[in-house]
């Protein structure tokens, strides 16, 4: 099952893993990304400190300390300049570098924030058009590996981007989800 929702994905306690947009250096950071550091406590910044970093359209892995879930997904989204530097691209290997990793460790439930939406300025409907058909087109190749995604999204603006977006590319799977 696929699907939005308005809510905090720091309190989502049915979800295996959450998908958050991250900094380079996987550090404290702003916004969402900041609140997931304060909730998930000081071992997430230091396992971060491990990790080396993350490049554009990397994904990296883990844990979710003190927060529900037990792993926490960390990516870095592309910066919206106009859409002709390969923006697109970098953020579909957001979302399947993202999955590959739920694939590898056995996850089965996932949440996604509105990753490339905050500090990166990418156009809400774009950014939604692309994340959903990106993880239907994945799922669809693995229809039996992942259970539930649900995109957690604090906004209402942003919120009903995403499931107009949902609904826009259900009609290309002929109601797959």
């Amino acid at each position: 099952m696929i699907q939005v929702a308005q809510k905090d994905i720091t309190k989502m306690n049915y979800i295996d893993a959450i998908v958050v947009a991250a900094n380079k250096n996987l550090q404290t950071g702003t916004g969402l990304y900041k609140n997931i550091h304060r909730c998930a406590g000081e071992r997430l910044l230091k396992e971060c400190c491990l990790l080396g970093g993350c490049k554009e359209g990397e994904a990296k892995i883990t844990g979710g300390y003190n927060l529900p879930c037990r792993y926490i997904i960390h990516t870095v989204a592309p910066v919206w300049i106009d859409g002709n530097y390969g923006e697109k691209e970098l953020l579909e290997r957001c979302y399947i570098n993202s999955l590959k990793l739920a694939l590898k460790y056995d996850i089965h439930s996932i949440a996604f924030s509105a990753i490339p939406t905050g500090r990166s300025t990418y156009p809400p409907s774009i950014a939604a058009e692309i994340a959903i058909k990106t993880v239907m087109d994945f799922i669809y190749k693995y229809p039996e590996k992942i259970d539930l995604i649900e995109w957690a999204i604090s906004g209402e603006r942003i919120c009903r981007a995403y499931r107009k977006a949902l609904k826009n590319v259900n009609y290309l799977y002929d109601g797959y989800i």
